[in-house]
């Protein structure tokens, strides 16, 4: 913040002024001060998922999401509670399903010479 500069002689009016001016500039500096501070939590979360993005090393985090809604899907899915071979055989169908998708992700990820 830059003062203004006074004369010695300046009159009432030019003080008057003056403080308007100072008045103006401290609330413009409170007012920026609150919006980053309001705004913080949406630059974390845009954050965290630029980080999630770049952290795995995997072009399609996405997919690493339509893969949990899918286990989730088959785990907590009609008939998973009665337990016994039907879990077994979601947990073999969800394997197999989810195979290739794994092998992708392996396959990509892995550094290259």
């Amino acid at each position: 913040m830059s003062l203004p500069v006074l004369p010695n002689n300046s009159s009432r009016a030019e003080m008057r002024k003056a403080l308007i001016r100072l008045r103006m500039e401290m609330h413009r500096q409170e007012i920026r001060q609150e919006s980053t501070q309001l705004l913080q939590p949406l630059h974390r979360v845009r954050g965290m998922t630029q980080n999630l993005h770049d952290g795995f090393g995997i072009k399609h985090a996405p997919l690493w999401g339509m893969a949990a809604v899918t286990l989730l899907g088959f785990l907590t899915g009609k008939g998973a509670k009665s337990g016994g071979a039907s879990s077994l055989t979601r947990l073999l169908r969800l394997g197999t399903t989810l195979g290739p998708l794994i092998k992708l992700v392996m396959q990509g990820s892995a550094p290259k010479h």
